[in-house]
């Protein structure tokens, strides 16, 4: 089996100047194990991630950076700065699996990425952009701050978390794997193949949940009573829980200020 290790290190300067910040560029990295599952690991503080699956053997990052948001004196004790820690990331790629890290929370960075169809994705930005995926199938782990989280025809199983954004999946096919979709502020909107067997888990508080599937709504357990020799204590549970087609892995459905969409496919 061959296996590579590719280091780069992406200074966003080439010979001569910085690159504009209208500017795309492109890394294109070969993959040690061509048309076999690989997983894609980006973490990033300023920008937006767009994931597109595509019929290729390889992994194509394309990236543009915006204004440096350093806030360091352009001169200090009489001396000009020349540093500009705005730039720079590494792209390291092991048996099929890649990670992009050491991007500068400095800048915006916006990245647009092409990968084959059969990758796992574990994404997560916090300011300045959302996060797209389109057509990928594999395990996703998705985290926005600020932003929406956007899953179009998808396939196997995703957590997706944002704090300030709305979540929207369209999945063509899933897996025996459950999944979770939370939000604070925003909505939750999920499309699932007409034949899926789930046990969904939803709750809202400033919001409702509306679906088009028969689902069997699950009453039962929503107080519970807690007592001893000092306290007699009564949760009410305002989860609703239901069953889709018989029901099967558990979906969590969770926002604090938005309204829950379930739509068959």
């Amino acid at each position: 089996m061959k296996t590579y290790k590719l280091l780069f290190t992406l200074l966003l300067t080439f010979v001569l100047g910085v690159v504009s910040s209208l500017a795309q560029e492109r890394v294109v990295i070969p993959l040690s194990n061509p048309g076999e599952p690989g997983q894609l690991e980006l973490g990033i503080v300023r920008g937006s991630i767009s994931v597109v699956a595509t019929d290729g053997e390889e992994v194509v990052i394309n990236y543009s950076s915006g204004e440096s948001r350093n806030d360091s004196p352009q001169e200090k004790n009489g001396l000009r700065r020349i540093s500009d820690s705005s730039v720079g990331f590494e792209v390291t790629e092991n048996d099929n699996e890649i990670e992009i890290g050491g991007a500068s929370p400095h800048a915006d960075v916006n990245f647009s990425i092409s990968v084959p169809r059969n990758f796992s994705l574990y994404l997560s930005t916090v300011n300045g952009g959302d996060v797209n995926v389109e057509g990928v199938r594999g395990e996703m782990e998705i985290s926005n701050v600020n932003g929406d989280v956007t899953l179009s025809n998808v396939g196997g199983s995703a957590s997706v978390n944002t704090v300030n954004g709305d979540i929207a999946a369209s999945f063509n096919s899933i897996g025996d794997n459950p999944m979770a979709f939370t939000t604070v502020q925003g909505d939750i909107d999920i499309t699932l193949p007409a034949n899926a067997k789930v046990t969904a888990k939803m709750r809202s508080e400033w919001g409702e949940v509306y679906t088009d599937f028969e689902m069997n709504i699950d009453r039962s357990n929503r107080e519970s009573i807690e007592a001893d020799s000092d306290v007699y204590k009564v949760s009410v549970n305002n989860w609703i829980n239901g069953r889709i087609n018989g029901g099967g892995p558990e979906y969590m459905f969770k926002t604090l200020r938005g309204d829950i969409y379930i739509r068959k496919q």
